[in-house]
């Protein structure tokens, strides 16, 4: 076919990049095809299994023929599930009408965007980040301003900070926390002080991605903004799922409350993308949150434990420092201290990135480099692994940081 008659794809595809944890990801695998043992320490997936109930719920379901069409924003079983944990961890009143359901955390964040932004607005974000973020504001049209937590404020947001990044062209602040990269934890004090930034901005949306929230090690409970903030709720959307806290990533059930024009232009958006979500994943993520919650503190303890031994053993490779993250499962390692030297292999160590390539392909262990999330030099470790893989990584890290020369 001539290429200058040849039909054209969209020039959004342009702006649709992949994220660098998928990309990493892809080669890691790609090695482990090839024969080599690669410790992935890449993706953020819990290695538990899903609990035993949502899956006999799920089974039940379908045994029933809840097998059709679903509501575009959820089945009434699921909402009033959310309604209550909402209510139950938070506080937060929300009504049926005020809440949606999606193909995961991630749908409901696109919906969001989506139905929200025009060319040119801004979206706050908070860096170090996960990177979707960005790479969504950038699809569909909108411009991320990024703004920096440094490592010395525990990687969390500066109210200073955040009131300059404001624009008139600002739509949304995103919030996320427990963090991804860093699982830093903002106190309900650090939130308040925001809080007091956002309510001299009232055109600004605020989105709290919590889907860390139960992966949280202090003895407080975590707060979410619009608990610790009541006069921002009109404005804030609180977004979450089962996927993390219940080892329910394959499942895709996220959900998110908030101001029901909101929500109802995000029902519209997803109408038009996905209709409605799986009818038995619904009533798997339904039986988890009504469910027994034992498993989600004893989860959190193993997590805690494992983010013990990986900081420790981190804190004792020459050239890296690593801060002790409050929760999520994933530690920021600064790696500053390896950049200049050269690798056993013979590569030269510039940047962040060149740390990752080379410790993937030497020592066949696979992590993301913090230009991804927005900050360098560090690197992304999840430690949502087994641990005997994670002690021969945290091996394998040791041995080249000795290497390097």
């Amino acid at each position: 076919m001539d290429a200058a008659i040849r039909p054209a794809l969209a020039r959004l595809l342009g702006r649709a990049t992949v994220a660098a944890t998928i990309a990493m990801t892809v080669k890691a695998r790609a090695l482990r095809e090839a024969g080599h043992d690669v410790v992935m320490l890449t993706i953020g997936e819990p290695d538990f299994d899903t609990p035993p109930h949502a899956i006999a719920a799920a089974h039940t379901a379908a045994l029933r023929g809840d097998t059709k069409y679903p509501p575009q924003d959820g089945t009434g079983a699921l909402k009033q599930a959310v309604q209550r944990q909402f209510q139950r961890d938070h506080g937060l009143d929300y009504g049926l009408d005020e809440i949606m359901v999606s193909n995961g955390a991630r749908q409901v964040i696109f919906n969001a965007l989506m139905a929200t932004l025009d060319d040119g607005d801004e979206v706050v974000i908070p860096v170090p980040c996960w990177a979707a973020y960005a790479l969504t504001v950038r699809m569909l049209g909108g411009v991320p301003v990024h703004v920096t937590c440094p490592q010395d404020n525990g990687f969390r947001l500066r109210p200073e900070d955040l009131d300059a990044a404001i624009t008139p062209r600002t739509k949304w602040l995103i919030l996320n926390f427990p963090n991804n990269p860093t699982g830093a934890v903002a106190s309900r004090a650090e939130l308040a002080a925001v809080a007091d930034v956002l309510l001299r901005h009232p055109h600004v949306w605020i989105m709290c991605d919590d889907m860390y929230e139960h992966l949280y090690y202090a003895e407080a409970r975590y707060a979410t903004l619009a608990e610790v903030a009541p006069r921002l709720r009109d404005r804030t959307l609180t977004v979450s799922g089962v996927s993390k806290t219940y080892a329910m990533t394959g499942w895709r059930i996220g959900f998110a409350g908030g101001p029901k024009d909101l929500i109802k232009g995000m029902v519209a958006i997803q109408g038009h993308v996905a209709a409605g979500i799986s009818t038995v994943g619904q009533a798997a993520a339904a039986a988890v949150l009504d469910g027994p919650q034992d498993l989600v503190a004893e989860r959190a303890a193993i997590y805690r434990r494992r983010r013990d031994m990986v900081v420790d053993a981190l804190n004792a490779c020459p050239g890296l420092s690593c801060h002790r993250p409050e929760g999520a499962f994933y530690v920021f390692p600064n790696i500053a201290g390896c950049l200049g030297r050269t690798t056993p292999g013979g590569r030269l160590l510039q940047t962040d990135e060149d740390f990752t390539l080379a410790l993937l392909e030497e020592s066949h262990v696979a992590v993301v480099h913090g230009a991804a999330f927005g900050m360098s030099p560090y690197v992304r470790i999840s430690y949502a692994t087994d641990d005997a893989a994670l002690a021969e990584g945290m091996r394998r890290i040791a041995a080249f940081c000795r290497g390097l020369c």
